[in-house]
């Protein structure tokens, strides 16, 4: 009788065990990918990008704080600064009053911080999972989003920098898009940027997680390279990862790095996100996801894949929610 009873249980164990093993066996693997010691000069290539928040073309900001934001770039590796000028509406099209001193603050940068370039964020929430959003599928949205960014770059700006989500991965009609946009940014002599979902950290993790939440979160390997070889900058969001220690989180950083090396052409500038906020919700915990250690992870992932490579920086998320300690972290980690 006892052994009938037992039974269930055991099989209840072993059913336990085939789910946390993988789980195991992956926090392991990357907990000992943030073992060992960055190579010497895998710091700042003066590649790197901060994002910036929406007070800098509504007016908000001043002379004086742009005066001070040029203070705060100097001696930095930072080049690019994404200012975000949106969000897009669900048909693709982007009102002048969105970005009413955008043009006003351009000059004032362009000035106060020379050599810096100046991209005009651009997002909004894609109509993949819900019927509510942008919709990529359709011709006409497409076209919107190409006036749209016509707009942004007569008002000034170097480039424009797009930021879709949540971005399945596999999505033709993505592609297409950008595929347009290089044509129109580059003849523009304009960049074309882009904010990357995470890589698959297993093999097809994003089909599994996909299929088990209804958000594929991660992109495969392969469209994120179909992704890079279409634009002249990408930037992985490297946050919001679900690691709850700082050697694991900075083990995933150096893996997503060495990920996005494989398949990224050299004529394409790779940049890797650093957390520059402090929330604590789901799939980020802050005590976890720190500057040192994804710059840590950044530069283990570099040593260990392509340590000399020239287009290369990190990207700096986000100037409103970052404190002194952080970029503190960034000056004594990576520009050295």
């Amino acid at each position: 009788m006892h052994r009938v009873r037992r039974r269930p249980l055991r099989h209840t164990l072993a059913a336990l065990t085939l789910l946390l093993l993988p789980l195991l066996t992956a926090e392991t693997a990357l907990r000992l990918n943030y073992t060992g010691t960055p190579e010497p000069g895998t710091t700042t290539r003066h590649q790197d990008a901060l994002w910036l928040g929406h007070a800098w073309v509504d007016g908000r900001k001043t002379d004086q704080d742009v005066q001070a934001l040029a203070h705060r770039l100097k001696d930095t590796g930072i080049r690019d600064l994404y200012v975000h000028s949106g969000p897009l509406e669900h048909d693709g099209t982007l009102p002048g009053s969105a970005y009413p001193k955008a043009r006003r603050l351009i000059s004032a940068l362009h000035r106060a911080a020379p050599g810096v370039r100046v991209q005009a964020w651009l997002g909004d929430k894609l109509a993949t999972e819900s019927p509510d959003g942008l919709h990529l599928d359709r011709p006409a949205t497409r076209a919107a989003i190409l006036g749209s960014t016509r707009h942004v770059l007569a008002a000034g700006f170097d480039g424009v920098h797009f930021d879709l989500e949540p971005l399945h991965s596999g999505d033709r009609d993505y592609l297409a898009l950008l595929d347009d946009l290089r044509a129109l940014t580059h003849a523009r002599h304009a960049v074309l940027s882009v904010a990357a979902h995470q890589i698959d950290p297993l093999p097809a993790f994003h089909s599994f997680w996909g299929a088990t939440t209804g958000h594929p979160k991660w992109w495969s390997q392969a469209f994120f390279g179909q992704v890079a070889r279409r634009v002249d900058q990408i930037a992985v969001m490297s946050y919001d990862t679900m690691q709850p220690l700082r050697s694991l989180y900075g083990g995933y950083v150096a893996q997503q790095t060495s990920l996005a090396l494989e398949v990224t052409p050299d004529t394409t500038d790779l940049l890797m996100g650093l957390p520059f906020y402090h929330e604590n919700r789901f799939g980020h915990w802050a005590h976890a996801e720190t500057v040192p250690a994804a710059v840590r992870g950044v530069r283990l992932g570099l040593s260990r894949t392509d340590a000399d490579r020239v287009r290369f920086g990190v990207a700096l998320y986000v100037d409103f929610a970052a404190t002194e300690a952080d970029w503190r972290a960034y000056r004594e980690n990576w520009v050295r």
